[in-house]
């Protein structure tokens, strides 16, 4: 595991108040591992800079990387690379895999058993990026660290 985290309060020259980069066997423990990380890692950032609500951020930062580090765990062979960053505003949850496969959110079936990892993943993010890489593919999802209007309305 490799970490940087500013707890001083300033933010290093990317912008980012803390990082840190893990990289994940390939077995089935990789997963618990990367939620233990994500829980570790709001943690230090809420004792270095005082999140504005911490059991969200902990609650949906876990989640997304549990839906991510699964999916790549499921279906890219070899290692998984996670990287945690924290802005002022924002957690940024990185995973990469070995598969160039983009992920889609598949058609909504209320009868579908499984296969909702990047649907949950859309709806709890402000924004996802899927980048292709040489080898394999980056997903990044940022979790606003305030919850947005968006968060509070009723959906129907």
């Amino acid at each position: 595991m490799e970490s940087h985290a500013g707890g001083d309060g300033r933010t290093g020259l990317d912008g980012h108040l803390m990082r840190a980069g893990y990289a994940l066997g390939a077995d089935d423990g990789c997963i618990a591992d990367a939620r233990h990380h994500a829980i570790a890692f709001i943690d230090q950032a809420h004792d270095h800079h005082r999140l504005p609500d911490p059991a969200r951020a902990r609650d949906l930062t876990q989640l997304v990387v549990s839906e991510l580090v699964t999916n790549a765990h499921k279906y890219a062979s070899g290692p998984v690379l996670m990287e945690l960053r924290l802005t002022a505003h924002a957690v940024d949850v990185v995973v990469w895999d070995s598969d160039p496969t983009v992920p889609a959110a598949r058609a909504n079936d209320p009868g579908r058993i499984g296969q909702h990892g990047m649907e949950i993943v859309k709806a709890v993010t402000e924004d996802l990026f899927i980048e292709q890489e040489p080898v394999g593919k980056r997903i990044t999802a940022r979790i606003a660290l305030a919850a947005t209007p968006r968060d509070s309305t009723t959906r129907t």
